[in-house]
């Protein structure tokens, strides 16, 4: 009733604090699974076509520069974490004057950034690919395909602060079928630049810009002609002081917290490169392709916690917030189980799925057999601290998390694999074990009940 209530106001968005927790949750929580399964599958497409049509070169520069794009476009998406919860916040209060302000100073703030790091990342390229020690065969791929997303980064920006602003609200089809026309305009041109043009890793990025730009560019003009809570006009740009502080104050911890997951796997990717050049680090990114499918449910239902639970904490209903992250958390863990069964079984079909050249497939199925360990503990760790983010807790998940990439995830990398001398079976060990480390501390802060106090919007 409440939500036709909504749609006869003409108000954008949809309120998830009233009606059944399971049913809310799960409406919500599909289409954003499903967003987040079409965006990897076409970042699996850019591997497997490049795999198939290309070579092992190609496949390890199409790595090691997705591996750098990939630390920024976490680095913002926790940033609009901030952004979400604010917005989530007032929209269980009803507060339409503080879902325009933090909707205009989100999206002014990240196209000033987009700006600034394009210019940085373009000029700062090539110093970086020496850094992470990029093998000398794979070089000039990795450079050809970082040089284009990087000119494309606004793209990507725009493309997730518009997806939280909407999540935020409650909505979370309209990313999904934004996020589905450019997996298809991907996959398109991924054979076209790929497969028939034989461009390598440079086809693969322009074929990934270009999707994203017209995912952003058809998700401005139906928003325009909705009944949207921005306009897109330039006067509308526009920074808020006081909410710019919020949302930095929620949203930098967590994008702080993926960078430094993001760097920690980037790492893991310098260490293949030292173990078995451009064959290992091809085989780390088959998995690492694999890996965004493995942990789609527990992210999506990770940030649909997040935003379910934000909605209700801000209509004051912690007892549909708490109920609402351990539903999450089940559904959650069931399906990682079955992943990791699948990864346990088959590593080497799925790695083969990609390529099969034999030493490619040999390191894959070393190294996944000891990294689907962290299937049993991501989606516990990602549920649980949905329900602290939404409350406002983002300082505890970034300190958690720096803990288990610094003092467990990367140390354990280098030492089972170069001071013990377990390869790739050794930089696999450093996932599963940075999460079962999160997962402690989380346990012991849910049972604090620190998190109890909503802290989103006073801070203290």
């Amino acid at each position: 009733m409440e939500e036709e209530k909504t749609a006869q106001e003409g108000q954008y968005g949809r309120n998830l604090a009233q009606g059944s927790v399971v049913k809310q949750l799960i409406l919500f929580a599909l289409p954003f699974l499903a967003s987040n399964l079409v965006q990897s599958f076409y970042s699996v497409a850019d591997m497997w076509i490049v795999g198939q049509f290309a070579d092992n070169i190609s496949m390890s520069g199409v790595n090691i520069g997705s591996q750098i794009t990939f630390i920024l476009t976490n680095v913002v998406v926790g940033l609009c974490t901030g952004g979400t919860i604010l917005i989530a916040q007032a929209m269980g209060r009803k507060d339409q004057k503080v879902m325009e302000e933090v909707t205009a100073t989100l999206m002014t703030t990240l196209l000033i950034a987009g700006a600034v790091i394009t210019a940085l990342m373009i000029f700062l390229r090539v110093p970086i690919l020496n850094l992470i020690q990029t093998p000398p065969a794979a070089y000039q791929e990795a450079d050809r395909y970082l040089t284009v997303t990087c000119a494309g980064i606004l793209f990507i920006f725009a493309y997730n602060v518009l997806s939280a602003v909407q999540r935020g609200m409650g909505d979370s089809k309209r990313p999904f079928y934004f996020v589905l026309i450019a997996c298809i305009t991907n996959i398109v041109l991924d054979y076209i630049l790929v497969a028939i043009f034989h461009l390598g890793a440079l086809g693969a990025a322009i074929a990934t810009v270009f999707s994203q730009a017209l995912s952003v560019v058809l998700c401005m003009v139906t928003l325009v002609r909705s009944d949207f809570v921005f306009d897109f006009k330039p006067k509308s740009f526009r920074i808020n002081r006081h909410y710019m502080g919020h949302i930095f104050r929620l949203g930098l911890p967590s994008a702080v917290q993926n960078g430094v997951t993001s760097l920690s796997f980037l790492i893991i990717t310098i260490l293949t490169n030292i173990i078995g050049q451009e064959n290992a680090s091809a085989a780390v990114g088959v998995v690492s392709k694999f890996n965004g499918f493995a942990i789609m449910p527990a992210v999506a239902l990770g940030a649909s916690i997040s935003t379910v639970c934000a909605q209700n904490i801000g209509a004051g209903r912690w007892d549909r917030a708490v109920k609402t992250c351990w539903i999450g958390t089940g559904i959650a863990f069931a399906f990682s189980a079955a992943v990791f069964a699948v990864a346990k079984c088959f590593p080497a079909q799925i790695i083969g799925a990609f390529n099969e050249e034999p030493a490619l497939v040999e390191y894959g199925v070393v190294y996944m057999s000891s990294f689907c360990f962290d299937y049993l503990f991501v989606p516990l760790c990602f549920c649980i601290n949905g329900l602290f983010i939404a409350s406002g807790h983002t300082t505890f998940s970034l300190l958690n998390n720096m803990m288990s990439a610094l003092l467990l995830r990367i140390p354990v990398c280098v030492v089972f694999s170069l001071v013990l001398d377990m390869g790739m079976f050794g930089v696999g060990l450093g996932a599963p074990v940075a999460s079962a480390g999160a997962l402690c501390v989380i346990i012991l802060y849910y049972l604090s009940g620190r998190w109890r106090r909503n802290i989103a919007m006073d801070g203290t």
